[in-house]
């Protein structure tokens, strides 16, 4: 069979539905490949790389399969011959004509942007490939438009204030938009209705924001759900808050095959400071932000700067196509299972079923619904009663003590031999001071101590060889006791103070 891979004849769309680099795949899974004349020019992939990679330079809607990145239009639709299979960005979901009109044709017709959110059909996913790159370009749009740095910085002329970005919608736009904008030193908060994606933010050193509701709950799609009236309320009330203080606002919010929620309002927008700048990755399907003109770049009243730009990932348009291209061998891979160029469409497979519009002129959309096994919510374990709050002491036994320690030891220096006096004193306070200076320094701060320690355990050696050899077994014994576990808490604590002095040095 042959794979025939068209120009897009879209307006300004500069991505191609294959590579050279993927088109030397598709000839190892037997295919032979035509690729219209200049379809790669815009992506910087020449006629002569085509060739050189093994294909040849025709009429692609002569194929048997038929690749392109957007719906082809009218013309190209006409062209397709009988019993072709036609795979590109049919967006069915959004555009019902164009399912009615493929579906009045002898064709079967596979929309990539259908692909369901399961883990065996993540290498398809041309929404989360397309949108990992709209999410990094979104960025560097923001940064060329915002034209400050992002990262903060202390110098001879003064000190600049890193920027503060917002990013609304943590999907793989917006996780991608999160670490490309922690990369270039901006301070980014991050927003998304589904709890689970806190854990992401924070590991690409964003801060996430939760909105608190009963409804923020694990995904059981891979998507976002349309909120309550109540949730969008108190999330609104965040939203207001923060545009007055961050420069750049990224939204990223879209529910398939609805038109964008609104997160910011023209209010919003108009409480944010001159000079900043609002991304709207949603501008395709109606926008995130009140204001936003679909493909456009449009300046408010107080400053601020608008980008409603529907080609970001258009913008990277050799990384794109090598991407999107790679998503159709993976899908070529999966209809291919013997390799011999020949495609077998099964309609048992999820996969392949989920992408379905048309199946040889029988209507296919729309397909049984996937259900993402999300993880099971753990039951609650039982939680022992805490126990019941220790009485503090009383000022009464707590004088009680004291006194009666104080009469034990008068009584024991009353009793004890003149000599022994002064050392049992000497004894008492070090107690004392102990008790104040060690005692009550906090946990963390025990192994800095480690000095004090060995400086008493030095003692405690000088005491036992003063003591050791004067006759007396009993003493000897025990001063020698004394040295040898006194030696190796010194030993000890030289250690383990060495190992603290080595964390905080630099090799």
């Amino acid at each position: 069979m042959v794979i025939g891979v068209l120009r897009e004849a879209q307006a300004g769309e500069t991505r191609v539905a294959a590579t050279p680099a993927t088109v030397q795949q598709l000839l190892k899974l037997g295919y032979e490949v035509t690729v219209e004349t200049g379809a790669g020019e815009a992506s910087s992939f020449t006629d002569e790389a085509y060739t050189d990679a093994g294909a040849t330079i025709g009429d692609p809607l002569a194929a048997d399969v038929v690749f392109g990145v957007n719906a082809p239009n009218a013309a190209q639709l006409d062209g397709l011959k009988p019993g072709a299979t036609l795979i590109a960005l049919l967006s069915p979901r959004l555009d019902q004509a164009m399912v009615d009109d493929l579906a009045r044709r002898p064709i079967t017709a596979l929309s990539m942007d259908a692909v369901p959110r399961i883990s065996r059909a993540q290498s398809l996913d041309v929404l989360s490939s397309m949108a990992n790159i709209a999410g990094y370009r979104a960025v560097v749009e923001a940064a060329h438009t915002y034209g400050r740095f992002f990262t903060g910085q202390v110098t001879a002329a003064g000190k600049v204030n890193p920027a503060k970005i917002l990013v609304a919608g943590v999907g793989v736009a917006g996780l991608a938009a999160i670490g490309a904008a922690g990369s270039m030193g901006a301070i980014v908060y991050a927003t998304d209705p589904r709890p689970e994606v806190a854990d992401q933010v924070k590991s690409l050193g964003g801060e996430y924001l939760s909105v608190e509701s009963e409804e923020a709950q694990v995904s059981a799609t891979g998507y976002a759900k349309e909120m309550s009236d109540d949730y969008n309320t108190r999330a609104a009330k965040l939203y207001a808050e923060l545009a007055t203080d961050v420069d750049i606002i990224i939204t990223t919010a879209l529910i398939p095959g609805r038109p964008a929620p609104t997160l910011i309002t023209a209010e919003m927008v108009a409480s944010m400071k001159p000079g900043s700048v609002i991304v709207d990755m949603a501008a395709q399907n109606g926008g995130n932000v009140e204001g936003t003109v679909k493909g456009e770049s449009v300046v408010t009243e107080n400053g601020v700067t608008i980008l409603g730009y529907t080609d970001l990932a258009g913008r990277l348009p050799a990384q794109a196509s090598q991407l999107y291209g790679t998503n159709l061998v993976n899908l070529m891979k999966l209809m291919t299972p013997e390799k011999d160029g020949v495609l077998v469409l099964d309609s048992e497979d999820v996969v392949q079923r989920g992408i379905t519009v048309v199946d040889d002129g029988e209507l296919a959309w729309p397909p049984p619904e996937v259900q993402v096994s999300a993880a099971p919510t753990a039951p609650p374990k039982e939680v022992a009663p805490p126990p019941p709050p220790k009485e503090p002491m009383s000022d009464t036994t707590r004088l009680g003590i004291v006194v009666v320690a104080a009469a034990l030891f008068f009584a024991l220096v009353a009793l004890s031999p003149e000599v022994l006096v002064p050392r049992l004193t000497v004894f008492a306070l070090a107690i004392v001071i102990g008790y104040y200076v060690i005692g009550h320094v906090h946990h963390a701060l025990h192994t800095p101590l480690m000095s004090v320690t060995n400086a008493i355990s030095g003692i405690i050696v000088v005491g036992g060889l003063l003591q050791i050899g004067h006759g007396n077994d009993l003493i000897t014994a025990i001063s020698f006791v004394a040295i040898l576990l006194a030696s190796i808490n010194v030993f000890g604590g030289f250690a383990v103070t060495r190992r603290m002095l080595a964390m905080f040095s630099r090799s």
